[in-house]
């Protein structure tokens, strides 16, 4: 911390000449008077919060495990919902129910060289309340795994994803009929067995490597924060980039009368067993793993030589589980407003754990929750928010976005008309501020984090978020954080429970949170408890509040604002980008194709480049065709000229009505279409979706750039259209705007 500290302090110089400290003098959306208003309700906001608050509710929410499907997860539920309707809000739990499957069988041992069963098991520290709990965890496991039981020889796949199946074949070692084994890193977890399945394995072993997740990166729990020997990351891997949300109902809310399809027609489940293990279990594994050293930089930090294997060891993976229904509880609660009752600003967090999940969910569940009681502090004192406000603790996120999918399937027409803007955060820690989301909000999101003071440094977040981007950013980033005005933010992927609202529906989404400086280790482990999190994660919950003040002042502007503060200079800037990248990006495969052909061709490639290792002689590939991006261009040249046009007429006519609003916020719909994405049709975003083999990393412009990828040319441009066609449809609505402005 004092480390990071330390940089920050080095560059406050810098950042006071160069970047500016001060806000715009009047708020996105506000008028100057109305501006003065705001700020004095934020200032009353902020004065009213309280950390020991946050702590209280911790200690009781992560008190025991809280899964879905458990007696604590409901109590959970009941006493959140008691919290609201104390504060005045109008509060319900939504029920649905949804497939979870349990464990009952879970065997992993070594059948040759030697016998060795592995344990399986995380075990109970001192230092730690709750790691005892052992009857009311759930086993360390990967939900929505198929059952197996398979014997193979074992194959080391470094991480797992695409391009590392790519390296496998260059080496000559062929994963079919095998059980491979992987580190976490590199994907989503969810990625591991699908691939390895594509190209013929037979089970799939997850496990977390000490490089990334242990003493490698610093002292192990309970001394320092990573992740210890026997420490294991559950999860789910449904095969999310394909749909989230109960893997039965598919579009509809998992409603008790609900129509489901068959288990054995679920396409988000997996097609191999997998199952996740601790490093310690891993070791004896990957010691006596046969064949060829891999490349430095898949070698992680155990004290092995790793190699590929191929032969040896041969391991034994059972898996059975119980293919159980269980309900999960939505906890929803609405602050009606007082001018435009029907538009909705939605703030969610999960409120669900894998175990006791004191940082994953609970760090930003209590947050959240103070935000709350402060705004209804507010309204006690006379004031209601002009636009209606709408919390809501999402139960069932860890298996799958279940609670937020499901709610906004079983709503989603009365959604697509009314909600405005929807605001996530999830996990938070010590550190730095992070946001992701539409970027018709980025402007807007400038200049709400300006308006909060960082707990450390006591700069504003967003201060401190440009000193660290300009510091141990990359090479763009350093250069904008330098010369530009904003700061960027990230487009979302997925991960979390912004996903169906952005993604599904179209509806502008924030997804925000700290951290950076607050190590790992307890991730989806027994170790994510109260213990763990207050001595490491935020230990006086400085970050908890100053979360609460980044999205309480979100919140409170989105639901105030004379008008909706979208802008769209930045969208239009960002644009630009993504289709000038995936312009750039046929052209870069146009010239590594043309350099490996000749290559091949020449002869400069031989298939054994050392004496040790055999190398399979890769085969030409076709040339890259032309492709046409002048439907996308032209799309992006009109975009400009009608933001423009909207700037210059949003300058000199200030008007408010709730029809101006709505043309707003419907542009975010206008990059959606109900046909969806190719081979996943519930992703209707044609901008921002999970990659197909990312999970939670995001692809922009996705169509476009995974066609190209996949060197699908006839798909690339059919999808080139597409995407122009809704930037075209953007580029209406903005227009419809800006008549409304006039009238």
């Amino acid at each position: 911390m004092l480390k990071s500290l330390g940089r920050v302090l080095s560059v406050l110089f810098i950042c006071s000449t160069i970047f500016g400290q001060s806000t715009s003098p009047v708020m996105l959306g506000f008028s100057s008077d109305s501006t003065s208003a705001q700020t004095a309700l934020e200032a009353k906001f902020d004065s009213s919060l309280n950390p020991n608050n946050l702590r209280d509710w911790m200690k009781r929410m992560s008190s025991r495990p809280h899964h879905i499907g458990s007696a604590y997860n409901k109590e959970n539920a009941d006493f959140i919902a008691s919290q609201f309707r104390a504060w005045g809000y109008d509060t319900k739990l939504e029920e649905f129910q949804v497939l979870f499957p349990t464990p009952k069988t879970r065997l992993v041992e070594m059948t040759a060289p030697e016998k060795f069963k592995l344990e399986l098991q995380e075990t109970e520290m001192k230092e730690d309340a709750t790691s005892g709990q052992l009857r009311e965890q759930l086993p360390s496991y990967n939900a929505y795994s198929i059952d197996g039981d398979v014997t193979a020889p074992l194959v080391y796949v470094n991480y797992g994803v695409p391009s590392d199946y790519d390296e496998l074949e260059r080496r000559g070692v062929d994963v079919h009929g095998k059980i491979v084994i992987s580190r976490y890193g590199g994907s989503w977890r969810g990625i591991k067995p699908k691939v390895a399945a594509e190209h013929g394995a037979v089970g799939c072993i997850i496990y977390s490597d000490p490089r990334n997740d242990g003493y490698y990166q610093g002292d192990v729990y309970p001394k320092g924060s990573w992740r210890s020997e026997n420490g294991v990351q559950r999860g789910s891997v449904m095969d999310m980039p394909l749909y989230p949300g109960d893997p039965l109902t598919k579009g509809i809310g998992a409603s008790k009368n609900a129509k489901r399809i068959e288990i054995k027609n679920a396409e988000t489940l997996t097609k191999i067993p997998v199952l996740p293990i601790s490093y310690a279990d891993a070791l004896p594994l990957l010691r006596n793993l046969d064949g060829a050293v891999v490349p430095e930089s898949w070698r992680g930090a155990l004290p092995i030589t790793y190699h590929f294997g191929n032969k040896t060891p041969t391991v034994h993976l059972k898996l059975e589980f119980n293919w159980n229904t269980v309900s999960i509880y939505d906890v929803i609660a609405k602050m009606t407003g007082s001018e435009r009752p029907d538009q909705w600003i939605i703030r969610g967090n999960h409120r669900d754990a894998w175990v006791n999940g004191a940082d994953d969910p609970t760090s930003g569940q209590v947050a959240m929750m103070e935000e709350a009681r402060a705004i209804a502090e507010l309204a006690k004192s006379g004031w209601r928010p002009k636009r209606t406000i709408v919390f809501a603790a999402w139960d069932g996120e860890e298996e799958g976005l279940l609670g937020s999918t499901e709610w906004v399937e079983e709503h989603a027409e009365e959604l697509s008309k009314k909600a405005a803007v929807y605001i996530n955060t999830d996990s938070n820690g010590r550190g730095f501020l992070g946001i992701g989301g539409s970027h018709t909000l980025e402007k807007f999101m400038n200049e709400v984090a300006k308006s909060v003071p960082d707990p450390q440094t006591k700069i504003s977040v967003w201060e401190r978020a440009r000193a660290e981007q300009a510091i141990n950013g990359s090479p763009t980033a350093k250069r904008e954080a330098m010369d530009r005005a904003d700061l960027r933010i990230s487009p979302l992927g997925s991960g979390s429970d912004f996903t169906p609202f952005l993604q599904h529906l179209g509806i502008a989404s924030l997804n925000v949170g700290f951290g950076g400086e607050d190590g790992g280790g307890s991730y989806h482990s027994i170790y994510d408890s109260y213990d763990h999190y207050t001595k490491f994660g935020d230990p006086g919950f400085a970050y908890g509040i100053a979360l609460s003040k980044v999205c309480g002042h979100t919140t409170l502007r989105l639901a105030n604002a004379d008008t909706l503060p979208f802008e769209f200079s930045n969208l239009a800037e960002t644009l630009n980008g993504y289709a000038t990248e995936v312009t750039k990006l046929t052209d870069t495969m146009r010239d590594d194709t043309r350099t490996l052909n000749q290559q091949i061709s020449s002869g400069m490639l031989k298939a054994v480049q050392d004496p040790t290792e055999t190398y399979v002689m890769p085969t030409e590939k076709s040339a890259v065709p032309f492709v046409n991006f002048a439907p996308l261009q032209n799309s992006i040249a009109r975009l400009n000229d009608s933001v423009k046009n909207y700037q210059a007429t949003a300058k000199v006519r200030k008007v408010s009505s709730a029809a101006l609003d709505e043309a707003l916020y419907k542009t975010e719909r206008a990059l959606t279409r109900s046909e969806g994405l190719p081979r996943r049709d519930w992703f209707r975003h044609a901008i921002y979706a999970p990659g197909f083999y990312t999970g939670y990393g995001v692809k922009t412009m996705p169509g476009i750039r995974e066609a190209i990828e996949q060197r699908d040319w006839k798909e690339a441009g059919e999808q080139i259209r597409v995407v122009a066609e809704v930037i075209d449809a953007l580029a209406t609505e903005i227009d419809k705007a800006a008549e409304l402005l006039v009238k």
